[in-house]
C-alpha cells in the first residue's frame, strides 16, 4: 500500500466520519492493510496528519508552479480557482478539522504566510495584491465547506474581477 492511499483512506474516513473517527485503526480499515502496515509509514495519528497537511501544502505548490500568469498573485488566484473547480479543497477542511493541536498544523501556517507575502512587494499595487490573495482565503473557505455555492459562471466572474483589480 503507498503512502499516498492511506493519506487518501484518512482524509475519507474524516470526510464521511468526522476527526473523532480518525484513529490509525479505522484508517488501516479503510485502507484494507494490517495496522503494522500503517505504522510503517505513520507512526502516530499525529505523524498521519502531518502528512496529511504537508500533501496539501505540496497540492498548492504544484498548482502554483502550473499556472501561466506573470505575476504571484495572479498565479494564486489561478491555482485557487483551479483546486475549486477540482474539488481540492475539501482536503482543506478535512486536514485543519482533524487536529486541534496548531503543532500539528504549523505547516499549513508556515504554507500561508509564504503565500500571503511571497512577492508582494515586486507587485504593481501591492495592496491590490493582498486584497486578492485575501479574497481567495475566503473562497477557499467557502468552498471548503459548501462547494456547490457557485457555479461555474459564477467562479468565472469573479475571477475575472479579482484578476481586474491587478
Amino acid at each position: 500500500m503507498r503512502r499516498d492511499e492511506l493519506l487518501d483512506a484518512a482524509e475519507g474516513l474524516l470526510c464521511d466520519q468526522g476527526s473523532d473517527a480518525l484513529t490509525l485503526a479505522a484508517v488501516a480499515d479503510r485502507a484494507g492493510v494490517s495496522k503494522g502496515g500503517l505504522l510503517y509509514h505513520f507512526s502516530t495519528k499525529e505523524a498521519l496528519i502531518k502528512a496529511m497537511a504537508e500533501r496539501l501544502i505540496g497540492d498548492f505548490d504544484e498548482l502554483l508552479a502550473a499556472q501561466p500568469y506573470d505575476t504571484y498573485t495572479k498565479r494564486y488566484l489561478g491555482a485557487t480557482m483551479a483546486a475549486i473547480r477540482s474539488g481540492r479543497l475539501r482536503r482543506w477542511a478535512v486536514v485543519t478539522g482533524a487536529s486541534g493541536n496548531m503543532f500539528l498544523l504549523t505547516p499549513l501556517r508556515e504554507a500561508m504566510s509564504r503565500w500571503h507575502s511571497e512577492g508582494i512587494r515586486d507587485e504593481p499595487d501591492p495592496v491590490a495584491a493582498q486584497i486578492v490573495r485575501l479574497a481567495c482565503e475566503g473562497l477557499w473557505d467557502v468552498a471548503s465547506h459548501d462547494p456547490s455555492l457557485h457555479s461555474e459562471e459564477e467562479l468565472a466572474a469573479l475571477e475575472r474581477r479579482l484578476l481586474a483589480l491587478l
